[in-house]
């Protein structure tokens, strides 16, 4: 099969099409067909030699697939059958014409959507809903402050905020960007190179600030955050797009708010490890009963993936320098060849 690669690290320039042995399930693996993939910031930094995928993971890049059930390893429990639509979140191997994928780390392709959209789903959704739901544990009522609001996780996240009742915020970089999380239903956003988000956080909540921020920028925000998060509130970090050093009294800030601060990576939850590779299974679960219904036409309200463009595979580096660019508003999405 065909999959995109890189023989060491670097640029974009280092990805080329190269093919490759075509794996076989496993255990409790199904074989599936890739249509498509998409890309994330973990693909740009594995690429750069900075993020090594999971012990036992493919070394393909791509952390999503969304295609056709090919094949079933042994012991699969029946749940599936070839020729299904399915997408999944992976520890890897997406860029590639086809990938295994535990059974339980599957889910079907809701009705009526085209398998391009299908592929924007599973991170950056699963990672929001982690994020919210198992982490955050966002209540009806709350407000949240989006980072990145117009990411693919953003995005996601925005609509699952309004699905639970709650209040979304965000930061964005550009008028369009904020536009963008409007129309995804935002109740406000602030232009982070502009304007001081903290203040404008803290204006538009009467001084109270948010109940839960989701900041996959890190290091800079730190102080404006802790300046407009309400007292208990829950800090969760997800990336570190500004790095990680902090200068100053992070400790007594905290302490001084009786603030949460929490930590979160979907990726580093492999098979090899079996509590995390449960807790995996549970997450897909969980998003399968609760969100991916309201995928669906006629659903109240409508969930919506946002796919900002579509790179055949053979294309992938110039999607990478897209995304490098950050001129993205949703999910780059990667077709796979037939």
């Amino acid at each position: 099969m065909f999959a995109a690669y890189f023989d060491c690290p670097g640029g974009p320039e280092n990805l080329y099409m190269k093919e490759v042995m075509k794996p076989s399930p496993g255990e409790g693996e199904v074989l599936v067909k890739v249509s498509a993939s998409a890309l994330n910031r973990a693909d740009l930094l594995q690429r750069r030699g900075k993020y090594p995928p999971p012990e036992g993971a493919s070394d393909i890049l791509g952390l999503e697939a969304a295609g056709s059930v090919a094949g079933l390893g042994p012991g699969c429990r029946g749940r599936w059958r070839v020729g299904d639509a399915v997408m999944a979140l992976l520890s890897g191997g997406g860029h590639a014409q086809y990938v295994t994928v535990p059974e339980g780390h599957l889910m079907p392709v809701p009705k009526d959507m085209a398998l391009i959209q299908a592929a924007a789903i599973p991170e950056a959704w699963l990672t929001a809903f982690q994020l919210l739901h198992f982490v955050g544990k966002v209540q009806e009522g709350e407000t949240v402050l989006i980072h990145a609001g117009a990411s693919g996780v953003g995005m996601a996240a925005i609509q699952l905020v309004r699905l639970a009742k709650a209040i979304p915020i965000v930061t964005a970089g550009t008028p369009e960007k904020l536009k963008a999380t409007a129309n995804a239903g935002a109740a406000a956003g602030f232009n982070y190179k502009s304007e001081d988000f903290s203040e404008k956080v803290l204006e538009f909540t009467q001084g109270s600030g948010v109940d839960i921020i989701l900041d996959c920028v890190g290091g800079s925000y730190w102080e404006k955050n802790l300046n407009c998060l309400s007292t208990d509130g829950r800090w969760i970090i997800y990336g570190l797009l500004s790095g990680g050093e902090v200068h100053g009294d992070l400790l007594a800030r905290l302490l001084s708010k009786r603030a949460n601060i929490h930590t979160s990576l979907l990726r580093s939850r492999n098979k090899e490890a079996s509590n995390g590779y449960q807790q995996s299974e549970r997450l897909v679960r969980a998003f399968t009963e609760d969100a991916l219904p309201h995928f669906c036409g006629g659903a109240s309200p409508r969930l919506q993936p946002l796919v900002d463009s579509v790179y055949p595979l053979h294309k992938i580096a110039e999607a990478h320098r897209v995304m490098e660019e950050n001129k993205n508003i949703g999910k780059i999405v990667i077709e796979v060849p037939v």
